[in-house]
């Protein structure tokens, strides 16, 4: 089985969204959840906190600089994710926009690197 990592991007103004709104949401995502657990896709998942509280720490030059703030400068950015074991991207194609649905922002699926696909000097 492959690693995927489902991206969840929130928008300008999704975490002002009303306890009313969200909690809906979040009944749909902790179903969604049990169910990548009951079916053996689960491996891990969780929710970051505002982008604002992101440092980025970058080696340059031999020094090294933090920068408060988050790397990318985007309207869009990571609001959570999940890790899931899936057969094939079809799966986890439909895996993601099962996800989708249930936090109702946009999933970016992308497979982990397997070992033989490394580089290798």
């Amino acid at each position: 089985m492959t690693q995927y990592l489902l991206s969840v991007y929130d928008r300008p103004g999704d975490r002002e969204r009303p306890l009313e709104t969200m909690q809906p949401l979040f009944e749909a995502v902790d179903r969604f959840n049990a169910k990548l657990q009951a079916e053996g896709h689960w491996v891990f998942a969780g929710g970051l906190a505002d982008q604002s509280t992101a440092t980025v720490v970058e080696a340059k030059g031999g020094d090294v600089v933090v920068t408060d703030g988050p790397f990318l400068e985007t309207k869009e950015y990571l609001g959570g994710f999940w890790i899931i074991e899936a057969a094939d991207l079809d799966v986890a194609l439909g895996l993601a926009k099962e996800g989708a649905i249930a936090c109702t922002n946009p999933v970016e699926v992308r497979p982990f690197m397997a070992e033989d696909e490394l580089p290798v000097e």
